[in-house]
């Protein structure tokens, strides 16, 4: 029952690691390889740099090591070689918890504890007020749906969030990271496990809590990056196209493939949904829809 415990953890700070002072922060990956495998490398020499307060993206084919580079930020593993600093510091010389307290993630898969909203809130910052909490929830943009709840921030949310919608799960994940005011933020496929509509919701909440902020996303739907300051496009761990959004489209390369095939697909999901609310076609023949 108790051989987890018994396990040596497979990261460990050095005996003279340091914690992590934040001044910026500044990113930067320098020639970084990494592999689960020595056969099969993830990632092969990726360098690049998230400047203080601005924002990264990181896209890619499904398996070109994306969610790799968050991992790696968070140091769940090492680097098997090259460096990833921050404020020019090695995250090996620096100790696991103070690393992990300077860094918010909003990811794919939200935990939610079978507790109150609140407490799931709060679990960003348990030290935090009552008016800290409603405030990080309303510029979550769930501040309002809770509020309307019998019991509001004191609703149960059941396990892992059963009684909670995506979005809704996805509106708690970020006023905890709001809460929580990391210096660098990592968005890893926040909302790809989310239908358009309720993305594009969820993406202004995300704007704001990366607003000034050192911020990484990784994602999967390319809607969510545009407004990114630099993006990557990883293909078999390597940086194959770099640039904003413009600049690549008018590269007319992988990111610009990737680009139409994404719009072609939204554009069809959003004609069956209206099919779906117009079966019988009034509404593209000119005529008001039926009651």
């Amino acid at each position: 029952m108790f051989k987890l415990l018994d396990q040596n953890p497979e990261i460990e700070d050095k005996a003279n690691a340091k914690p992590l002072v934040i001044s910026g922060p500044v990113i930067r990956f320098d020639d970084v390889t990494f592999h689960y495998d020595p056969d099969r490398p993830i990632l092969k020499g990726v360098s690049f740099e998230v400047p203080a307060g601005k924002t990264v993206a990181i896209v890619g084919p499904t398996g070109a090591g994306k969610s790799t580079i968050s991992r790696l930020l968070y140091r769940f593993y090492d680097v098997t070689g090259g460096a990833i600093t921050i404020d020019g510091r090695d995250l090996r010389d620096i100790t696991q918890e103070s690393l992990r307290s300077a860094i918010g993630m909003v990811p794919r898969d939200t935990v939610l504890f079978n507790d109150s909203i609140g407490y799931n809130i709060r679990y960003g910052r348990p030290d935090a007020s009552e008016e800290e909490v409603r405030s990080a929830a309303a510029m979550a943009q769930v501040g309002p749906f809770i509020e309307a709840l019998p019991k509001g921030y004191d609703t149960p949310v059941g396990e892992r969030g059963l009684k909670l919608s995506g979005g809704e799960k996805q509106r708690v994940a970020i006023a905890r990271t709001i809460l929580k005011a990391p210096s660098v933020l990592i968005l890893d496929e926040a909302t790809s496990a989310l239908d358009t509509k309720t993305e594009r919701d969820i993406q202004s909440a995300l704007d704001v809590v990366s607003k000034n902020r050192t911020t990484v996303v990784i994602a999967h739907r390319l809607s969510t990056v545009v407004n990114a300051d630099e993006i990557l496009v990883l293909r078999d761990g390597v940086v194959a196209e770099r640039g904003n959004h413009v600049a690549l489209l008018q590269k007319a390369g992988l990111y610009a493939q990737m680009w139409d095939r994404q719009r072609e697909a939204t554009e069809a999901e959003e004609q069956l949904l209206r099919t779906a609310n117009d079966p019988d076609g009034f509404v593209k023949r000119g005529l008001p829809a039926a009651e």
